[in-house]
């Protein structure tokens, strides 16, 4: 059994701005105070795992090469701010497909937890829509709704009694590592 916990971070609107249906790698840009967070994540030794709805796959926004090619770029711009991603898990479909690895359902932490030995109990859920936190009501763990200009107000409303609300990313790290 593994006590190893892991953060799952939502993409766009928590560690990149949310361009809505990014299909150009160079638009790719960095939330500043994400890095901060990703680089504590990484000195004290948590995983980070990108969980990730790419509907506009589904919807024929962009080509799935397309979402590799901009994915590889959110590494890339991390990784030269020292900030690394251990992995990120993506659902290409629409919200109306009815698969089971669409936000908020658990079919992509489970697949990370199994490929990574995480413990979802333990972990860190966080992004700035309802759908990122959704997930540690059903896994456990810890969801918090980080706020973004793209949080609607009913879902803040409906997150305020189970899940912590921080306004930037490094904020929710810091309180989940008890700092």
């Amino acid at each position: 059994m593994t006590t190893r916990a892991a953060a799952f971070l939502d993409r766009d609107g928590t560690l990149i701005e949310d361009r809505h249906y990014l299909a150009d790698a160079r638009d790719v840009m960095a939330i500043p105070r994400a890095v901060a967070a990703v680089r504590l994540l990484n000195a004290r030794g948590v995983p980070v795992i990108v969980i990730t709805n790419q509907s506009g796959i589904a919807r024929g926004r962009f080509t799935s090469e397309t979402y590799v090619t901009v994915e590889r770029r959110v590494h890339e711009v991390f990784a030269s701010q020292g900030a690394s991603i251990l992995a990120t898990y993506h659902c290409p479909h629409g919200p109306d497909d009815g698969c089971s690895c669409r936000k908020p359902r658990v079919a992509l932490y489970e697949q990370a937890a199994a490929d990574h030995g995480l413990d979802l109990s333990i972990s860190l859920f966080a992004g700035d829509r309802l759908r990122d936190v959704e997930p540690a009501s059903e896994l456990g763990g810890t969801g918090v709704l980080v706020l973004s200009p793209h949080t609607p107000a009913d879902e803040r409303d409906a997150a305020r009694a189970r899940f912590a609300i921080e306004t930037r990313l490094d904020e929710a790290v810091r309180q989940w590592l008890g700092e």
